[in-house]
């Protein structure tokens, strides 16, 4: 690459095989002067480290180096580039952290820096770049929380965290991604639809919501993602995430999330695709999940749900591999017959009922026999004299009786002691 016409305004060099150092274009005192809004070499053979003569390309809104062997650190310089709209660092060799310095890029709506060997934790500073709606941040070495700062960054509609190596707990503040609720004029107009397609540059991402790599390109501005898979996060997943009612891709899975699935989740009508896969979810499917009409693909499987698939027009409709690795979990589509478990569950619960009343009707039958048995004896003794008095004498003549019997038997055994020593 030499020297560039102070005439061009975009240059479009991707997939190509340039090769060699970066630097050595964007630093050459000739292309300072430079009117270039659009830089794609993106998916070259492009190394060495990333320049730090950004304050000669100020009028850069698009900057796209994906797909490259670029090492080193993201420079400060980096945020000289105030009209930046989006940036585009994915699949290099960039290590270090994300210098702070962007938060001057007040415009930039679209950051993509997945697979890269960054190893630091999310900068928390990053919640007060509003103008964000795509965060690509996959595929790394973040670690950590996941900061609650992201929550303030209302006009977001892609939030991808996945393969990395954050922990804790899901924030219950992400509810307040207003742009993934009830869209208003003003998020349109931010949204990538309406910034990002501007000349002949068109904006493109790859994600995986749907367990397969997808690319969207035109359509990106209505596509509403959270990928927070392959990570270390624990405890549930917040029931707020159900506010989120404009969501169309959910993927939290290969976690350490527990408890249930939440039980409002079949109000987030614009689902197409839930992978809560391989964690250990608990308790039953909800039943408002089969009302999800544009749910295309959905894999539940390695958990510990139970009891009954919710009967439905979607729920069925999926392969059996969406289910599996739930031993407590019946019903079509699985090969488990969830009819002979309910009807062993209502022969034990007749057997037990059945023998629970006997035991009652034992219980109150001895109790009252006993009273009236007690009563009648004790009554009689109580209300009649001669009775009672006989009834007494009789106890002292038995009294003697059992004495003289005892000390006669006692006297005839000591004698047959002594004459069988004689």
């Amino acid at each position: 690459m030499q020297q560039l016409s102070t005439n061009v305004k975009e240059l479009h060099m991707a997939n190509n095989s340039i090769f060699g150092p970066i630097s050595s274009f964007m630093c050459q005192k000739k292309n300072r002067k430079n009117q270039l809004m659009v830089l794609d070499v993106s998916n070259n053979l492009l190394t060495g480290a990333l320049p730090h003569c950004w304050k000669y390309w100020q009028s850069l809104t698009h900057l796209d180096l994906g797909s490259n062997d670029i090492s080193g650190r993201i420079p400060y310089s980096i945020g000289s580039l105030v009209a930046l709209q989006s940036l585009h660092l994915q699949n290099n060799r960039i290590s270090g952290d994300i210098p702070s310095s962007l938060k001057k890029c007040s415009n930039l709506s679209l950051i993509d820096i997945g697979e890269n060997p960054l190893s630091v934790a999310i900068p928390p500073w990053i919640g007060e770049m509003t103008s964000l709606t795509i965060l690509r941040l996959s595929s790394n070495g973040f670690k950590g929380h996941i900061p609650l700062q992201i929550c303030q960054l209302s006009s977001l509609i892609v939030l991808d965290l996945a393969n990395n190596r954050l922990w804790g707990h899901i924030p219950n503040c992400l509810k307040n991604i207003s742009a993934m609720t009830i869209p208003t004029p003003r998020l349109e107009a931010q949204s990538p639809y309406f910034i990002l397609y501007r000349g002949t540059y068109v904006e493109n991402l790859k994600f995986v919501p749907k367990g397969v790599e997808l690319e969207y390109e035109e359509n990106l501005g209505f596509v509403k993602i959270i990928d927070l898979s392959s990570n270390n996060l624990s405890g549930p997943i917040p029931s707020e995430i159900s506010v989120l009612s404009k969501l169309c891709f959910l993927n939290l899975s290969r976690n350490q999330l527990i408890g249930k699935i939440p039980e409002k989740i079949g109000i987030m009508k614009k689902l197409e695709s839930i992978d809560l896969s391989q964690n250990h979810l608990s308790g039953e499917i909800p039943l408002n999940l089969s009302s999800l009409t544009f749910l295309s693909h959905l894999n539940l499987s390695y958990n510990n749900l139970s009891g009954k698939i919710p009967l439905g027009t979607q729920l069925q409709t999926f392969d059996a591999l969406s289910y599996i690795g739930n031993p407590q979990l019946c019903g079509n589509p699985l090969p488990r017959n969830c009819i002979i478990r309910e009807e062993s569950q209502n022969r034990t619960s007749i057997g037990k009922t059945e023998e629970d009343s006997n035991n009652y009707n034992f219980y109150i039958g001895m109790g009252v026999g006993f009273a009236v048995g007690f009563w009648a004896i004790c009554g009689v003794l109580f209300f009649n004299w001669n009775w009672r008095h006989a009834y007494f004498r009789f106890l002292d003549d038995m009294k003697d009786w059992v004495y003289v019997t005892t000390v006669l038997n006692v006297n005839w055994l000591l004698e047959k002691l002594r004459s069988c020593h004689l």
